[in-house]
């Protein structure tokens, strides 16, 4: 299905299942919605759930000129509003993890729970442009899919699957250099405290413990937060293993409507 955002650009997405509350889910940088193919049957058996491309990635418009993360969450907002749900968990890997956190401030009413996966690490590392430039966009900038690819590797744990490792770097490595550098800008660059501050439901990380996540910075916004972590995977949680991740973002969303 398709619905236009805020700003025109056409956002595609999908919706099976028809049960509340509505679980959402938002994939991360230079990503689409099959990144969450494990996660869609298991929960359609008992929930509505929803699958969105971004805009400027898979199959959404690419007519934006900014990508913000504020302009990722109305792509979320319009999906929302064009299906009427209004009992929703926002569910985002990676820079989706900013985004859910920038559309439920948009919607206040509709949302009751938000799940970051394998995101929000450290909400006060807010990145200059030039600090940016130095780490990320000079290299993209001159050679954005090889620069993605070395990138993308580094996420990922020798241990994993080679099979799913070539299709994530080639995936996300094939993306549009004009959105994947725009967005890795709007995401590094973007100060998530205003929207933090607004946000009055619960929040949980799923995240993999490859890397620290600072929690005393979440919870000096959240007022009900919660950290979990998975062991033996890397920065793809729900691909590398997809059993252990629907287990524990199941007994979230049960929390939430407990």
């Amino acid at each position: 299905m398709k619905v236009k955002s805020a700003d025109g650009v056409s956002i595609v997405y999908q919706a099976q299942g028809k049960d509340k509350p509505a679980l959402f889910f938002v994939h991360g940088w230079c990503c689409n919605r099959s990144y969450w193919a494990a996660q869609v049957p298991y929960f359609a058996q008992q929930y509505t759930v929803v699958t969105i491309d971004l805009a400027g990635h898979g199959e959404s418009g690419l007519d934006r000129k900014h990508w913000t993360m504020a302009a990722f969450g109305k792509d979320v907002v319009a999906v929302v509003e064009d299906l009427g749900l209004d009992q929703v968990v926002l569910i985002g890997h990676s820079m989706g993890g900013l985004v859910i956190v920038e559309a439920a401030r948009l919607l206040p009413e509709r949302v009751i729970g938000l799940v970051a996966v394998d995101s929000l690490h450290d909400v006060t590392a807010i990145l200059t442009q030039q600090q940016f430039n130095k780490a990320f966009g000079d290299s993209l900038r001159d050679d954005f899919v090889e620069a993605t690819r070395k990138l993308v590797r580094s996420f990922l744990p020798p241990t994993a699957d080679p099979v799913l490792i070539d299709r994530i770097v080639g995936g996300m490595s094939a993306a549009s250099p004009e959105v994947g550098l725009g967005a890795a800008q709007g995401s590094k660059t973007h100060d998530l405290a205003p929207a933090l501050q607004e946000v009055r439901v619960p929040m949980r990380c799923i995240n993999s413990d490859w890397r620290t996540t600072n929690v005393e910075a979440i919870q000096w916004y959240a007022l009900d937060f919660k950290l979990v972590l998975m062991s033996g995977v890397g920065h793809f949680v729900m691909l590398e293993d997809p059993e252990t991740f629907n287990h524990l973002l199941n007994e979230t969303v049960k929390e939430f409507v407990s």
